[in-house]
């Protein structure tokens, strides 16, 4: 599950809205809280999961420890009760000098780097001080070894962000960087959105859901989502004039 609407998503989009350089945004990434429609989608997937029979309920809950996605896993468990396992490595992905700049604020600030970026394009393009796709993808395949010595056949929710859940995508399903871009930039991963996986009889993870938001739809919820944008060196970029990649759409 994605975390609900974050005020680092509200910034992004009015700095987008604007063509700010940078988020109007005090808070470190880890300490960027819900906003008040945030809240709400997490109390709305409260209500989903006290909903639910017993037995399609979590078993295991593991979230972020950042707080936009610690507290939606804290508001949605308290309808039913349980722990929360904080693990550093569903963070979101780290931009490092990039870290609430918005394209044209790189561009501005890091004509290089932008540059830079437009060869080796969005996956495996590591920001200075930050992480690549593949970097986040490597914590996410080091998750679910453990996951499958841990806590075998066992029902495991995570609450997240949107690169993770991505990067999940990208291992489960085995994708190539083509597909996986190609899913990013088209259809947009909506706030405390639901990606399921369930295990064939033969033993691999099939996916079930992709960002779903049905348990929002049911109880009336507010759906909120990013629009995915282009950055140069991205399919169907134009070019180092691109709208660039910025904060992430997660932020």
């Amino acid at each position: 599950m994605r975390h609900g609407q974050s005020l680092g998503n509200v910034a992004n989009d009015d700095a987008h809205r604007s063509g700010l350089e940078r988020l109007d945004l005090a808070t470190r990434d880890a300490d960027t809280p819900l906003s008040p429609a945030g809240e709400d989608q997490a109390r709305a997937v409260g209500q989903h999961l006290k909903d639910l029979a017993w037995d399609d309920r979590p078993e295991v809950v593991l979230s972020s420890p950042y707080e936009r996605a610690a507290r939606t896993a804290g508001l949605a468990l308290a309808p039913i009760g349980g722990d929360v396992i904080l693990d550093e490595r569903l963070r979101e992905r780290d931009l490092g000098a990039f870290d609430g700049l918005t394209g044209e604020g790189i561009r501005a600030a890091f004509p290089e780097e932008a540059e830079r970026r437009s060869v080796t394009g969005k996956f495996y393009y590591r920001p200075p001080g930050g992480e690549s796709w593949t970097d986040v993808a490597l914590r996410v395949r080091q998750m679910l070894t453990e996951l499958r010595q841990v806590h075998p056949d066992r029902r495991v929710w995570i609450f997240t962000h949107q690169a993770v859940i991505m990067s999940f995508r990208l291992v489960v399903e085995r994708m190539d960087e083509q597909r996986l871009l190609g899913i990013d930039l088209s259809e947009a991963l909506a706030n405390c959105s639901l990606t399921t996986y369930v295990r064939e009889p033969d033993g691999p993870l099939r996916l079930e859901a992709f960002g779903s938001t049905t348990h929002l739809d049911q109880l009336d919820a507010p759906t909120t989502h990013e629009t995915p944008r282009h950055g140069p060196g991205d399919p169907g970029a134009r070019g180092a004039g691109g709208t660039g990649e910025g904060a992430p759409s997660d932020a």
